[in-house]
């Protein structure tokens, strides 16, 4: 008897290799009908895909700079009082009173009058200069400026405070200090950071991570500002996943010349993944059936001939095909699940029957 839904024909000639566990079927017209059978073309174009994410602002790490003193004293006077106060380079931001500093003013001073003297009498050598050249280094070491020290020298007196001065231009972040403390050396006493160009911290899926590479430019809007479209790129992909989300952190730097973008912020993302063009398939022409995946190629008059496929990357609707498919044919995209069934049943039968027909030859006398 003959399977209803198959016709005894001979295949066409030029197929390719045969899959274990399956084989061709030729499937009738009424069949195709019942079951919807579409097809699609394997098609080689281009293989783009654009990936979504949230990202959260953060200050650039090299443009964050600690102010902090060496030496041990009180705040004789706090210019930059405020967090989000805007500083620029070189401006006053405290000035400090330290006994320590006074007396290594006048250790100084002292110094260089005995080198002056020295340098008049019979005992006149280079010690007097190593002492000046020890007291200056000694006061270098303080973080006092040559210019502070080019003062002292032409007024002669040890100065009472010291003022300290924004190593950058930005925007105190952090202020850890008030007027009239007490402070130690290496207390970290204000944090500066320099806002004009910003990192977005945001997490890319596992899967994802072949369509992303430093330098990719990237897009960023904010819920507040939809209008407004910011445009940066990758500056780095972290070397750790994480294990509980199964995400990577990436990188990206913004400009941000009018402080638009602030610390904490969250933005919408968008990277678009060029990759050239690349042979496909759509997702629905695959079986995947854990080992491997299949798809049905449409040989004509209802004759469809499975073949096993070598994917690479994945689309959200698309895969990439190494192997396995050639340009133009036609796969099976609709009614291809029940396709597979009568290729199973078809194999399952004539393996069966195979073996008969050895048990019988091998019992005959």
């Amino acid at each position: 008897a003959q399977h209803p839904s198959t016709e005894i024909d001979e295949p066409p000639a030029g197929g390719a290799t045969a899959v274990d566990g399956r084989v061709a079927v030729k499937v009738s017209t009424h069949k195709r009908q019942l079951i919807g059978v579409r097809t699609a073309p394997v098609e080689k174009g281009p293989f783009t895909r654009t990936i979504r994410t949230v990202g959260r602002v953060t200050v650039d790490e090299t443009r964050l700079r600690s102010v902090f003193t060496k030496i041990s004293g009180w705040v004789e006077q706090l210019y930059a009082n405020s967090t989000g106060q805007l500083v620029t380079e070189d401006e006053p931001l405290l000035s400090l009173y330290s006994p320590e500093l006074v007396s290594s003013a006048q250790e100084y001073l002292l110094a260089r009058r005995g080198r002056d003297q020295l340098a008049a009498s019979e005992l006149a050598g280079d010690s007097g200069e190593r002492l000046v050249a020890s007291a200056r280094r000694r006061l270098l070491l303080f973080d006092l400026t040559p210019q502070q020290i080019a003062t002292l020298e032409q007024t002669g007196e040890a100065p009472k405070t010291m003022t300290l001065h924004a190593p950058i231009s930005g925007h105190i972040i952090t202020r850890s200090v008030t007027q009239g403390d007490r402070i130690e050396p290496g207390t970290k006493l204000l944090e500066i950071a320099e806002l004009s160009r910003v990192w977005v911290l945001a997490d890319i899926y596992e899967y994802e991570l072949p369509f992303i590479h430093v330098g990719q430019v990237a897009t960023m809007t904010l819920s507040y500002l939809p209008a407004r479209t910011f445009e940066g790129h990758i500056t780095l992909i972290y070397p750790v996943l994480s294990e509980t989300t199964r995400t990577v952190k990436v990188r990206l730097e913004f400009p941000n010349p009018d402080f638009t973008l602030k610390p904490e912020m969250y933005a919408q993302v968008e990277i678009r993944a060029d990759l050239g063009e690349r042979l496909t398939v759509p997702e629905s022409a695959v079986i995947t059936t854990g080992r491997r995946d299949i798809a049905f190629v449409d040989r004509g008059k209802g004759y469809f001939e499975p073949r096993e496929l070598e994917l690479g990357l994945r689309l959200p609707d698309r895969f990439e095909i190494i192997n396995g498919l050639a340009e133009g044919e036609p796969v099976l995209i609709s009614g291809n699940f029940l396709v597979d069934s009568e290729s199973k049943l078809k194999a399952a039968l004539a393996a069966a029957g195979t073996d008969k027909a050895g048990a019988a030859s091998g019992h005959s006398h």
